[in-house]
């Protein structure tokens, strides 16, 4: 199987854009590389300024490359291999060569409890496929139940991200653009993306971009998404334990610094999933948290922060690293919008670790509204799939 090519590009115009990216990826060796028994897969990542274009640049693709197979996203940044684009018309291609039969991509699924179209489901039922890479749209209430019920429905692991814009939400799914922001085109939003045969080696990993400041605590008494005890306790003096002195002399310094976390049972790596801690009843001695939560949820309170989150990135690359047979052929990026510069204060820090630790290779993904893992739906968090 060939090595994966990269191309990215910024300008002005999306002409110009997709004009660059074409003629990199034709200097690179994935596209000569397909055989008659192989297929050529190309993922495309758009910034949010070129999210109108998208089906221009990918029209071009296609014609200009005679890559059938894309699928893709728009994100309010987007990554390569070492570098990382915000705030200004930019777009990422990666391309890879696969077996015949070695991957299938999904038309978006819109409605709940509607699964897979006949010929998917044919097509995942075969091989089993044993993992997916999707792209949600925010906008549709049921993206989130929809990542749910297709990984119980397949029982592949889902890796991507919701799409994140100021504007339009274009995901692809071969030649056709999915926008759940032109009602006319009779395509909202859902969950779309590529399955992958088992004879497709990846390795995934995860980082939760914060680090607990105290155990976790079981919810003693609730309301809806209010926290009205912890461990039998007044739910505001177990987290002032938590945060220590100074936080609690002044909670408003907490905000944005202090997030509600909730351990994802049966993990064996410590998983868990991250919420905003959104109020604080100081006279009730309340908390209230971005999630509608239950008796008897363990919950605890972590730290975010550009060194709380660097730390863990480094250690969840390392750990990867590890485990890899071998240097990466290509690999996908899905980080938070609340991460990037906005976190670190400059472009390019998480796809500098990545190349740091991992070498240099082809490296394609973009900064959304949320990350996918697992089948389950995180944010502040960074999720990368590596080709081996």
């Amino acid at each position: 199987m060939t090595a994966f090519s990269v191309a990215h590009a910024t300008a002005d115009d999306w002409g110009s854009v997709a004009r660059q990216l074409v003629e990199d990826l034709t200097a690179g060796d994935a596209l000569m590389g397909a055989s008659g028994q192989e297929q050529l897969l190309g993922f495309l990542y758009v910034t949010d300024l070129l999210a109108g274009d998208m089906g221009s640049i990918l029209t071009y693709l296609r014609q200009t490359t005679n890559i059938e197979h894309w699928t893709g996203t728009t994100g309010i940044g987007i990554c390569a291999t070492g570098i990382e684009y915000f705030d200004r018309p930019a777009a990422v291609a990666m391309v890879g060569a696969f077996g015949d039969e070695q991957f299938h991509i999904f038309p978006a699924l819109t409605v709940l409890n509607v699964g897979l179209n006949a010929e998917s489901k044919k097509w995942t039922d075969a091989v089993s496929a044993p993992f997916a890479v999707v792209h949600g749209d925010p906008n549709n209430a049921d993206t989130t139940a929809i990542i749910e019920d297709l990984g119980l429905a397949t029982s592949a692991f889902f890796v991507g991200g919701l799409s994140a814009s100021r504007g339009a939400h274009p995901q692809i799914a071969d030649a056709e653009i999915v926008d759940s922001d032109a009602p006319d085109s009779g395509l909202p939003g859902g969950l779309s993306g590529v399955f992958f045969a088992p004879t497709v080696e990846v390795a995934t990993g995860l980082s939760q971009g914060c680090l607990p400041v105290g155990p976790s605590h079981v919810v003693s008494d609730c309301v809806d998404n209010v926290i009205i005890g912890l461990d039998g306790q007044e739910a505001l003096s177990i987290f002032k334990d938590d945060v220590g002195e100074l936080l609690s002399r002044d909670l408003s310094r907490a905000a944005g610094y202090i997030h509600a976390a909730f351990p994802i049972e049966g993990s064996d790596t410590g998983d868990y999933v991250v919420r905003n801690l959104i109020g604080i009843d100081a006279e009730r001695g309340w908390l209230a948290v971005g999630e509608e939560i239950n008796a008897g949820d363990r919950v605890m309170f972590v730290r975010r922060d550009p060194k709380s989150a660097e730390e863990d990135m480094l250690t969840m690359l390392k750990g990867l690293k590890k485990r890899l047979p071998g240097p990466p052929r290509g690999g996908l990026y899905f980080s938070c919008v609340a991460r990037g510069p906005n976190m670190f204060g400059q472009e390019n820090k998480e796809a500098s670790l990545i190349r740091d630790v991992l070498g240099d290779f082809p490296l394609a993904g973009f900064f959304g509204n949320g990350e996918i893992s697992n089948n389950r739906l995180y944010g502040y968090t960074g999720v990368l799939a590596l080709f081996l």
